[in-house]
Formats: C-alpha cells, structure tokens, sequence
C-alpha cells in the first residue's frame, strides 16, 4: 500500500536548513510524485531541498482550494492504482493546518493509504508557544470577515470566548492594518493580544501586550507581512 505523506514548506524564504529537519529533504529526494496547492512554489521549494531532483521528470498534481473532490479523489486514485507514494506540499507551512492538504488526507484515509505528517514549522503553533496565551486549550478561525461590521462582530464573539480558550485567525498581509485597528478599537483594555508576523524570517515580529498596552506603545509596521493575531486572558 502506499504512502502520503504530508511535508511542511518553509515560512520564509532561505530558511529550510534552520526550520526543517534532515528527513523532510531526504523524503522530498525520495518521491516522484507531489500533491500540490501552488506548482510555482513547490518547484521552488523542491529544487532547494532536493537539488539532484530533476523537475522535469517529477509529477505534480495541483490540490488546491479550488480543487473538486473529484480530483481529490483521483490524485488519491492514482497512488492506489500504480502503488505510488507521493508528498502533499502546502504553499507555506504545514499541509492540513488551515490548508487543502486537509482533504487529500482525508481521502487518503478513505481509501486505506498510509498517512505520515513529517515534522516542520507551522505558524499558528510557533505564534502559539510563543504568545504566552493558553496553550491548553485554544481555536484556529481563518479569516475573520472583510465587511466591518461582520468583523466588529466576530471580534466581539471571540473576545467572550478568549477567558476559556485562546483565539487565533489570520488575515490576508495588506489587510493587516485594518484589522489591527478594529482589534483596538473593539476589544476591551485588558484583553491580551498577540501579533505574531513573519515567524522565522529575519524580521520575525512577536509580541503579546494588553490592548491599554497597545495603544500606549504603538502598533508595529506589518503591512504585507504573513501575521496570525491570538486574543486571549
């Protein structure tokens, strides 16, 4: 039977020999078939783990969010049908965390293949540990409305729900800014926020503050930056 497996990309770029372990490069030398949200940056991605790869002679199937559960299906198939592993290989990050990797795992499991998660860098679990907010228990929304008022909403849902639990969400980078300022304006003084932005790259930003702390200090520049916000107690 074979084997999916699931291999975290890297966050920022030039950083794969700091953030991923020796058997994420050695696997992705060993396939020749990848399941993938964007051909663009995977190509990129194996060609700097996997040198020897020879791009032209590998195969690479888009799964993305857009993808019909059809082609899900059929990405999953074709491993069955010629007993053939393959790697899932999200845009950024960890396949199957926030990410359509999710559903190729889901029909791997479906139709008896052997599912493997490699180990390697995710956003939302780095801006976690290092928020200093509940570890313990904690949800992951995606993006939170674009409407303001729907936005002012949700933030006003979570923040009732950040005693018990911390919430994470993200939002697209050159939105950034909008949503930072809805944070403030909308959450109460002493409700804990995190902005996490750019983990791993050199210009990592990641800090926890009150949000009377916040105004007091200032917001940091993170427009166009990939950032995951937590609000908690």
């Amino acid at each position: 039977m074979p084997t999916l497996y699931l291999i975290p990309t890297v966050l920022a770029d030039d950083t794969a020999a700091q953030v991923l372990p020796p058997q994420v490069p050695a696997q992705v030398a060993a396939l020749r078939y990848f399941l993938v949200e964007n051909a663009r940056t995977a190509r990129r991605f194996i060609k700097q783990v996997a040198p020897e790869q020879v791009i032209e002679e590998l195969r690479l199937t888009v799964i993305d969010k857009d993808s019909t559960e059809a082609q899900v299906r059929a990405a999953v198939q074709l491993m069955v049908q010629q007993n053939l592993d393959a790697g899932v290989l999200s845009e950024a990050g960890c396949p199957g965390i926030a990410d359509p990797g999710a559903l190729l795992a889901r029909e791997a499991h479906r139709a008896g293949v052997r599912v493997v998660p490699l180990v390697g860098p995710s956003s939302l679990l780095l801006a976690l540990m290092g928020s200093g907010l509940n570890g313990q228990s904690f949800a992951f929304h995606g993006y939170l409305p674009i409407e303001r008022g729907k936005r002012v909403a949700a933030i006003k849902q979570l923040e009732r729900q950040a005693p018990q639990q911390t919430q994470l969400f993200i939002e697209t980078p050159y939105r950034n800014g909008q949503l930072l300022q809805d944070l403030l304006a909308t959450l109460q003084p002493g409700t804990r926020l995190c902005i996490a932005a750019s983990l791993t790259a050199p210009e990592e930003y990641l800090r926890t503050d009150t949000v009377a702390g916040w105004k007091k200090h200032g917001l940091p520049d993170i427009h166009k930056q990939p950032a995951v916000f937590l609000i908690g107690a």
